[in-house]
């Protein structure tokens, strides 16, 4: 029997990504600030919080506390049933409808910290962009429980009807508010054919990044039905090698797709033209940012991050029944 410890190949699917890695100059003034008031809710177990910490200034403010949201929305309901994610999404909904209402004594965190996140963020963020935020978040936020649902009932999806369902929870739309929200754009460049194509180009990239650098930790957790690697290998019959290799391809398609489809958007006009640009340069940043953030926030590679992004081998985890404390924090061993 062959005793080697087994090793994942991870392809480098951003190295010809023409948009340079650019980051906010307010970023460490305002993370810091972040960071505190994040703490101040005691919504993660110290582990947790201990990693976590680890990973215009009210707008990049707003941007911190959103990620911060979807960070918590996903430890809180990613070993729920459907019926407890259910009361935790009516939760969340209800905070961000009403932001300037109490939140009732004894709820679940995650309305107070919903609230204040929105709270702070219709202060300064354009009126279009609100209606986009809702609108889209709103999708995600659902498609959660239909993902708890799957995972109480061990079902397993087909590709496209995985993707279907993933392009709504990997929350990818709904992060493009912190590119929008200072811009007034017309719902008629928001819902324009090419400009809709581009953000699903973009949803289609976080997707593939996601699911390809969290597929150890999902398969370790016993939560493989949600992910990109584990459906393609069952339904294409392909080993984790040439599921990775099958991923890179079709996020190069996606990549192509985006650049291409970027010659195709039509003019509003000079000022309207410069807001397009900036949003389209903005969702192209978030590509590049999701897979940044996946080796730096240790989240998936805990300490590991630039050692793996640098030989792109991952030890295999082994099969545990550890909590998603445990996982996060295990560092896989060289």
């Amino acid at each position: 029997m062959d005793a080697r410890p087994k090793t994942i190949y991870l392809p480098d699917t951003m190295v010809n990504w023409p948009w340079p890695r650019t980051i906010n100059p307010h970023y460490e003034d305002v993370k810091a600030e972040v960071d505190a008031s994040f703490r101040d809710f005691k919504a993660l177990s110290p582990e947790l919080q201990e990693a976590f910490d680890k990973c215009d200034n009210e707008h990049l403010r707003s941007g911190c506390d959103l990620l911060n949201l979807f960070f918590i929305v996903d430890e809180y309901t990613d070993i729920e049933n459907e019926a407890v994610t259910k009361e935790m999404v009516d939760i969340v909904l209800d905070a961000l409808n009403n932001p300037h209402k109490i939140r009732p004594e004894g709820e679940c965190i995650l309305g107070e910290i919903t609230r204040q996140f929105w709270a702070r963020a219709i202060k300064s963020a354009s009126l279009p962009s609100q209606r986009h935020f809702l609108e889209t978040f709103d999708e995600y936020i659902n498609s959660v429980i239909v993902e708890a649902l799957d995972r109480e009932q061990g079902r397993k999806r087909s590709l496209d009807d995985y993707l279907k369902l993933r392009r709504k929870t990997i929350g990818a739309k709904p992060c493009f508010l912190i590119t929008e929200m200072g811009m007034d754009l017309p719902d008629e460049v928001f819902y324009h054919p090419v400009i809709m194509d581009l953000a699903d180009c973009i949803t289609e990239l976080m997707i593939i990044d996601n699911d390809m650098m969290s597929y150890n930790k999902e398969q370790a957790a016993g939560h493989e039905f949600h992910n990109l690697i584990n459906i393609v290998m069952l339904e294409l019959n392909l080993d984790r090698g040439s599921a990775m290799a099958w991923a890179a391809h079709y996020h190069a398609k996606f990549q192509k797709r985006f650049i291409d489809g970027l010659a195709k958007v039509p003019s509003w006009g000079p000022s309207v033209d410069l807001l397009v640009k900036d949003y389209l340069n903005g969702t192209a940043n978030w590509a590049l940012a999701n897979y940044s953030w996946s080796y730096e926030s240790q989240r998936y590679f805990a300490t590991k991050g630039p050692e793996i992004q640098h030989t792109r081998l991952i030890p295999l985890l082994s099969k545990v029944s550890a909590g998603r404390s445990q996982l996060l924090c295990a560092a896989p061993s060289a």
